[in-house]
């Protein structure tokens, strides 16, 4: 979730990604299963999560620090996302089995972090990967500088660790069939990221909303500011009930999208605001969207870092 901003932005260069989510229980009123030693939540009939741990990406978590799940249909099984390393990624794939027999048909990438596409090689063919337009240059580009970045801190939980490109792509939306059960998948322009992608279940009514959704830790900027802002009041139209971000519990639908808008609104006020006074990057870095703090987990480590992006992209108007 958190990454080098695009290689074309020096101020992003070097920095390595860690990503943290608020461990929860779904409010669902349907029954939690808990499958030993992968815990998932079933959500709503036939949907599926597991919860990424609250803590930065490391050997002893393997990288399970984004939520990633999957759902059921009639003939066959979606999963989306795959975790941040192949074990985590088998895991899951085994998560599947204890639930149903039925094939996984599609492996849905929501963008191309690491703590979201690291375990794609745990699945195989002829599971297709489905993927933004833009994921295949994402992981091209980015994936190479990401295994050597986290090698350090992941050891040999990044062992089997290879870059996965989707085999379907796509440049709006698709529907995948799963037999009596259809997914709307749409690939969103940039926001987050600049290969984000949705997943949303009509028949449950509950979205996978990738990291163009966070939940109580702090959004993290690696795309466009204000091309996000322009997503959100999109994606509010979606008629989702529930959503499952890509950090944070399962939230009602369209209301886990203010503080989000919230916050990036706020980071725009003040950047705009600092770039008129000529308040150089380095100072307002450490000033834009402070007024926030208290409404998310991790803004130390991260606020500044989205500070530094917004006004790199907001001194341009």
């Amino acid at each position: 979730m958190s990454f080098p901003r695009r290689f074309n932005s020096p101020v992003w260069i070097g920095i390595a990604f860690s990503v943290a989510v608020l461990a929860a229980t779904t409010t669902s009123t349907y029954s939690l299963e808990s499958i030993d030693p992968f815990p998932i939540s079933e959500v709503a009939p036939g949907v599926y999560v597991h919860f990424g741990a609250n803590q930065l990406m490391n050997a002893e978590n393997e990288g399970a620090i984004a939520n990633v799940g999957f759902v059921v249909g009639g003939d066959a099984v979606a999963v989306i996302d795959t975790g941040g390393s192949v074990r985590e990624g088998r895991a899951l794939r085994e998560a599947v089995k204890r639930v149903t027999d039925k094939a996984i048909k599609y492996v849905i990438n929501t963008h191309a972090h690491p703590d979201h596409v690291f375990g794609n090689a745990a699945f195989e063919a002829p599971a297709i990967f489905v993927g933004h337009h833009n994921l295949p240059r994402a992981l091209a580009t980015n994936g190479p500088f990401y295994m050597k970045a986290f090698r350090h801190e992941m050891k040999s939980a990044l062992d089997d660790v290879k870059i996965v490109p989707p085999t379907l792509i796509l440049d709006d939306e698709i529907k995948l069939d799963l037999g009596h059960r259809s997914l709307a998948v749409k690939a969103w322009p940039t926001s987050h990221t600049d290969n984000d992608l949705t997943v949303f279940d009509p028949t449950s009514g509950v979205l996978f909303a990738g990291d163009l959704l966070f939940v109580q830790h702090v959004p993290v900027l690696d795309g466009s500011v204000l091309g996000w802002l322009k997503t959100i009041d999109d994606l509010a139209r979606i008629p989702a009930t529930r959503a499952i971000p890509g950090h944070g519990r399962v939230s009602d639908w369209p209301d886990a999208l203010a503080a989000e808008r919230s916050y990036l609104r706020r980071l725009v006020s003040d950047c705009r605001d600092l770039i008129k006074r000529g308040i150089p990057l380095a100072q307002a870095a450490d000033i834009a969207g402070a007024l926030q703090k208290s409404n998310w987990e991790l803004f130390d480590e991260y606020n500044k870092r989205n500070a530094t992006a917004a006004y790199s992209e907001l001194e341009w108007e």
